[in-house]
């Protein structure tokens, strides 16, 4: 009889345990699908990046792989084209976010749109010598591909970090997210 109280216990166990799986599951599928996206690029905004970024960091610090990350900036963009009309500008940045979204490698990379016309990526378990090849091969994909008007110039510059490199640098996630992107921003302006 003490039996089948056993099995009816382990049964109930297990059964608890799958509902926890399946809500766990669900709660991420619903996190997926409801992230919010930069309305003109599609990509998650600064926000939602930094969280993930925070994410990834923690993630390296546990299992020690690489992560790095890469910076895309339309150089001065705005500014130097300020006299052309929305739309035309618009289409730019879409077609600079489309460039790399083909690139980065679905369920793992992530990218997000930063600020007007910076955009960075996040790649998990990417060395930095495979992120400075995804970031040229972006920066001459975004250079022949996007379709300006004649008179308007587009200049891309690139900027990668490794999280690796720095793992024990500072104290916080906050301040060693601010220290990679600053990396990598600094990098982009060389």
């Amino acid at each position: 009889m003490w039996y089948f109280t056993w099995i009816l216990g382990l049964l109930l166990a297990c059964s608890l345990g799958i509902i926890n799986v399946l809500r766990l599951e669900a709660q991420e599928t619903w996190d997926k699908e409801h992230i919010p996206l930069d309305p003109l690029t599609q990509l998650m905004t600064k926000d939602t990046m930094l969280g993930r970024l925070k994410e990834k960091i923690e993630n390296s610090k546990r299992n020690g792989f690489p992560f790095s990350i890469i910076f895309i900036s339309l150089k001065d963009f705005k500014t130097k084209h300020n006299n052309f009309p929305d739309y035309e500008m618009d289409a730019i940045l879409r077609g600079a976010a489309d460039c790399f979204k083909q690139d980065i490698r679905a369920g793992v990379d992530i990218a997000a749109r930063i600020d007007e016309q910076d955009f960075l990526i996040a790649m998990p378990g990417s060395s930095l010598k495979k992120a400075e090849e995804i970031a040229t091969q972006i920066k001459n994909q975004i250079l022949e591909q996007v379709k300006a008007p004649s008179a308007l110039v587009i200049e891309v510059a690139t900027g990668v970090a490794e999280y690796a490199n720095y793992p024990k640098k500072f104290s916080t996630t906050a301040n060693e997210v601010d220290e990679l992107i600053r990396i990598a921003t600094a990098k982009s302006r060389l």
